[in-house]
């Protein structure tokens, strides 16, 4: 018989290490944890934004994974790209330690919580739970919040409230989802991804079926209207049910909708034909519309103000790595994005087409070799919006090389569909190049879930040394 899982909760005041820190998921629960009294330690393969931030925070962090960082350690977290042969894994079994995973410990944090959301689909997470937080919060419902990102207005990823309400993305990797227990699931749509896990796309929406059955007969679900396969599931549930979208069938739909020229949309809410107030996008692109819908629709679900959820919408001005401005070199806007499948690097090119520019650079990094080998014909187009576009290595996260997918199957195929693309191995390969071509008035782009973000790090503090080279003594 299977012994259950630890809980967080047995272990406050004792020493806990958590496996990987530095990721946007763990290092938000490392600072829940903290707030919570847990005393923490943790580990990760590189330095980065969020270990230095977790250090600043008192929170110690080793860069490497070595055996001893388990030492003195009564309970070890991971996640699932820490994988069993780990080294710090393979210590914590040989001493015996108790582990839990992230997402077993992110379902452990929302026990209690009388209302508890998880937003899942296969792109918009991070941003409607983004928003959604940030109307919840001028709405005053003062809710705890995690987010596989971090946003500005909250002061990360995290978010310790006082109200009854735990607000969560929800992962489908791994079905990493079914460990929540939610009152209220917000579905924003449902695409072909994550297929090292799951076998195709109806094993994928029967995944995003089974975290909508754990919704409690009082619960609430709030579907994308607009996706035959979200409206597919939504139909099989006993509970509330809500869509948003753009259809005229939509609980909460758009109306006088429109763009500006950066591609900024405008509109009123409109529930069930009663306009429910007005809201000014500061985000763009078409998908941003459907991630204020979502935030609304759950709003008005919950009773929240609609003037205040409106005016929140209106100021939201996005979530870090989601087409973020990092900084401008030689006359060069640089931004970054999150998008790591074509359908996200699609869309996020179709704004950036809309900034002005002189030429368009898109920069990507492939994440993991079996998205590529399943999706590779869409990566050959989905770059079309760009003038250039650079290829880096395939970014293996969480898989081995197979040995039968490289980054030059992508380029070639590219090119065959009338691409301008370059294959660029590395962040220095890629650095030189865009140095050597770039023009002032471009606008490059990086794109990736992986490790791609330090490529515009990297070029900022090449800048900041050539300046401080040549400033006076």
């Amino acid at each position: 018989m299977r012994m259950a899982d630890p809980h967080i909760r047995e272990y406050r005041g004792r020493h806990i290490h958590m496996i990987g820190i530095g990721g946007s998921s763990m290092s938000g629960l490392a600072r829940i944890l903290q707030a919570q009294g847990y005393d923490l330690s943790g580990s990760d393969n590189l330095e980065t934004y969020a270990t230095r931030a977790l250090r600043e925070a008192g929170i110690p962090v080793t860069i490497g994974h070595k055996p001893e960082n388990v030492h003195g350690a009564a309970l070890v977290l991971y996640t699932v790209a820490i994988l069993p042969d780990n080294v710090e894994r393979v210590e914590a079994a040989r001493l015996g330690l108790p582990t839990i995973e992230r997402a077993t410990l992110l379902g452990q944090l929302m026990e209690g919580a009388k209302t508890a959301i998880g937003v899942c689909g296969t792109h918009g997470k991070t941003s409607t739970t983004s928003m959604l937080a940030q109307a919840l919060v001028v709405a005053g419902v003062d809710p705890s919040v995690h987010i596989g990102g971090s946003l500005d207005f909250i002061g990360g990823s995290t978010r310790t409230g006082k109200g009854d309400v735990f607000l969560t993305e929800a992962c489908e990797f791994n079905e990493s989802f079914l460990h929540l227990k939610p009152t209220v699931a917000v579905i924003t749509n449902i695409e072909e991804d994550h297929l090292d896990y799951f076998k195709d796309i109806d094993d994928i929406q029967r995944a995003f079926g089974r975290f909508l059955a754990l919704l409690p007969p009082h619960g609430h679900a709030v579907g994308n209207g607009d996706d035959p396969r979200v409206i597919e599931l939504l139909g099989s549930l006993a509970c509330h049910r809500v869509t948003f979208g753009m259809g005229a069938h939509c609980d909460m739909r758009p109306v006088n909708l429109a763009y500006d020229s950066e591609g900024r949309g405008s509109f009123d809410l409109s529930w069930h034909g009663k306009n429910k107030g007005h809201v000014s996008l500061r985000v763009a692109g078409f998908f941003h519309v459907y991630n204020a819908l979502a935030t609304a629709a759950v709003a008005w679900v919950q009773g929240a103000d609609m003037p205040a959820v409106c005016a929140a919408l209106s100021d939201f001005v996005g979530a870090h790595r989601r087409f973020e401005l990092t900084g401008e070199i030689d006359g060069v806007k640089l931004y970054h994005d999150y998008g790591h499948n074509p359908t996200e690097m699609r869309n996020v090119l179709s704004v950036a087409k809309l900034q002005p520019h002189n030429r368009l650079w898109a920069v990507m990094q492939p994440h993991t070799y079996s998205r590529v080998k399943r999706l590779l014909a869409d990566y050959f187009t989905c770059t079309r919006d760009a003038d250039i576009t650079l290829v880096t290595d395939i970014y293996a996260a969480r898989e081995k090389d197979p040995g039968d997918i490289k980054a030059a199957h992508i380029i070639e195929g590219m090119r065959t569909a009338g691409i301008n693309a370059v294959h660029t191995p590395t962040f220095d390969d890629t650095e030189a190049y865009l140095r050597a071509h770039w023009q002032p008035g471009d606008l490059v782009l990086t794109m990736g879930c992986g490790n791609i973000d330090q490529l515009n790090e990297q070029m900022h503090a090449h800048e900041a040394e050539k300046a401080s080279a040549h400033s006076p003594a």
